[in-house]
């Protein structure tokens, strides 16, 4: 089986956790999609949803689809979020934000009563950090908070490449209208004290970390699909 179809597997498996009447989060990024158009078939045969997109993109596509939208306006305690993720450990934490949507992926998530992840075998772990860990920051200062950044790396023993996330010549900018700066650090020995660190830094909006927000991990696997769940 490809990464894709792996993916579309566990996207499919994730419908299980949907019920009639379920105000759901929509994640974002390829993955995502995957569950996105399913449940819009499972819309046109009749089910009863709404949905809390995490970004422009999916709020394009799920319209486009047919699913009824919400916000967290309207609806503030969501009863599941489905989403991907870049990568994923034994403890449930997460690296995302490759999709640029970190910020409001967060939000939602952790909104909801449950946050099941849907992902290929390559984004299980035994330590998270193989992936580049997507930082949002404000704007103004984007300097100064990255320096600020390489400081708090430097008391965890972290070292690695800081890159401003570019997109045709122009730095990257997020539906909340931040940067985000990338950060190639190697494996992550205190992923909640780097979360901590960070997030103490004025400038810093949000990291891509989420500890303690997933609860099921669905990983598409050449022998089917594989459930987690957190004791």
């Amino acid at each position: 089986m490809t990464a894709d179809q792996m993916k579309k597997a566990a996207a499919l498996e994730a419908l299980k956790f949907v019920k009639p009447g379920m105000n759901i989060g929509l994640g974002t990024g390829s993955t995502a999609n995957y569950f996105i158009e399913a449940l819009a078939a499972k819309v046109k045969e009749g089910l009863n949803v709404q949905g809390v997109p995490t970004s422009r993109a999916t709020k394009t596509l799920a319209d486009g689809l047919g699913i009824s939208l919400t916000t967290l306006e309207e609806h503030s305690h969501l009863d599941l979020t489905v989403d991907g993720t870049d990568e994923f450990d034994s403890e449930f934490r997460l690296i995302k934000g490759g999709g640029g949507a970190l910020l409001r992926e967060k939000i939602v998530a952790s909104s909801s009563r449950y946050m099941v992840v849907i992902a290929d075998e390559s984004k299980q772990v035994k330590k998270l950090g193989k992936f580049p860990l997507p930082v949002e920051v404000i704007r103004f200062g984007t300097d100064a908070t990255a320096w600020k950044m390489e400081r708090a790396f430097k008391l965890l023993k972290l070292e690695g490449q800081m890159v401003l996330r570019m997109k045709d010549g122009k730095p990257f900018v997020t539906d909340g209208g931040h940067f985000i700066i990338d950060c190639a650090l190697g494996e992550i020995p205190e992923p909640e004290r780097l979360d901590n660190l960070l997030n103490s830094i004025p400038g810093v909006v949000d990291t891509g970390l989420f500890i303690g927000i997933c609860g099921i991990v669905l990983m598409g696997t050449p022998k089917g699909v594989k459930e987690f769940k957190r004791g």
